[in-house]
């Protein structure tokens, strides 16, 4: 008995719960976006079925010297990337008006069974099914949109920190997503098994959210008889008071850390988004461009008789602008950058760049165009953990729950907006 509550003591001590919440919240940010960035990395392969239906092989139009492009895809990865960003908006936009009246406890287990079901409706989707796939991206895509507006609003009760590290985990999702699936397909994996393997993501938040995270009193949770919310159940009276007294300590410290929001209503709701408009309104830009030219340029720049096949150059495209995402998300305790509009900024000179070498195509190296890809997503990522940083500075706590997840809402209208616009340009690209 004593050795079981001294263990507890220990795990519930101010410093070891400030460390695993800060663990927690880098693993989830990476299982919450790995679907996402999956479904990207894999945009090739899931149009393949399509294109096979169409009679086209190779994935591309037969080489023709007259075109602009040479080998384009008669379906654009910007379809996928729509596919993988509607649902998410769509969660986003509507979320922060209702999803506050559910326990964290089942959004956490809606996010899970979303990402679960879309790598095996992905993988098994197939040329006779292409149908399938689609639905296993838009799984993935909600999954991904529920937990970005759960998790955020959860950081409002934890440690400022808690923000870096979600941000920093989701950085850590784009190249470790990424990269597995390059690596995996470059070792001889087939696309379906490399998929299956990932159904250990799903897995892993749920042992995050529910064994690791501490989880203060002011989240809102169920309770059956146990606390569920906290992974402990006791049910000898002694241990169960000693544990009360504990979590009533624990309550203490995390006062002065975390304060439930207010109960607002829909007009406060939508009044309180006007003052975001400065947060909201770079964050859309920069993503608008990046992803432009992820799903709408990425593809149409590629260099023949090199080292890399032409199908791997875009997967490793991915690698590598999901490891700047990562370095500039992982940044903020160490460069906090305030004046957000340098990175949308930024980010257009990039797109002007990369259009130009899809047309004109200047840059003699791909190693140059690795380094613009680097390059392009420092700014993504910069742009995201800087604004949320700023949010937990600037918003008062008791509206942060909200402004947290309503933010969040205008990197997918960028997203969608750049999907949107990719899909003709491509089409007009390819025509040419």
């Amino acid at each position: 008995m004593s050795q079981f509550v001294s263990c507890m003591q220990w795990l519930r001590s101010s410093s070891v719960t400030e460390a695993r919440n800060l663990v927690a919240f880098w693993l989830l940010g990476l299982c919450n976006n790995f679907a996402y960035v999956i479904m990207l990395s894999a945009a090739h392969d899931i149009l393949h079925p399509a294109e096979h239906d169409n009679n086209i092989t190779n994935a591309s139009v037969p080489n023709r010297t007259d075109k602009l492009i040479e080998f384009c895809n008669p379906i654009g990865t910007g379809a996928i990337l729509l596919a993988d960003i509607l649902p998410a908006l769509l969660m986003k936009l509507t979320a922060p008006l209702y999803v506050y009246l559910l326990p964290y406890s089942l959004k956490v287990w809606i996010v899970v069974l979303l990402g679960a079901a879309s790598f095996p409706l992905v993988a098994y989707g197939g040329v006779e099914a292409f149908w399938l796939s689609i639905i296993g991206v838009i799984c993935a895509s909600a999954g991904s949109g529920l937990g970005e507006v759960t998790f955020l609003s959860l950081s409002s009760h934890f440690s400022r920190n808690s923000v870096s590290t979600w941000s920093s985990g989701t950085g850590a999702a784009g190249v470790l997503g990424a990269l597995s699936y390059a690596g995996l397909t470059a070792l001889g994996f087939s696309p379906k098994n490399s998929l299956l393997l990932m159904l250990i993501i799903p897995a892993s938040l749920l042992v995050t959210y529910f064994v690791i995270l501490m989880k203060p009193h002011t989240v809102k949770r169920w309770t059956v008889g146990l606390n569920i919310d906290n992974g402990v159940g006791i049910e000898n009276s002694d241990e169960y008071s000693e544990h009360q007294r504990l979590v009533k300590a624990e309550a203490e410290v995390q006062s002065s850390i975390g304060v439930p929001s207010q109960k607002l209503s829909c007009m406060h709701r939508l009044l309180l988004i006007k003052p975001l408009l400065k947060f909201m309104i770079p964050l859309f830009l920069v993503y608008f461009a990046e992803y432009f030219i992820n799903q709408g340029l990425f593809e149409l720049i590629y260099y023949k008789n090199m080292w890399l096949p032409r199908m791997q150059q875009y997967r490793w495209y991915q690698v590598i602008y999901q490891i700047g995402v990562f370095m500039s998300r992982s940044s903020v305790n160490l460069i906090h950058i305030k004046w957000i509009y340098i990175f949308p900024l930024l980010q257009c000179v990039n797109v002007i760049i990369l259009t130009c070498e899809v047309f004109y195509k200047f840059i003699p190296n791909i190693w140059i165009i690795f380094f613009i890809i680097l390059f392009e997503g420092l700014m993504g990522g910069g742009a995201y953990v800087n604004t949320f940083y700023r949010i937990s500075e600037e918003v008062p706590k008791e509206h942060r729950e909200f402004s947290m997840g309503v933010t969040s809402i205008s990197d997918s209208l960028g997203i969608s907006l750049a999907a949107a616009v990719a899909i003709p340009v491509h089409n007009y690209i390819c025509q040419l």
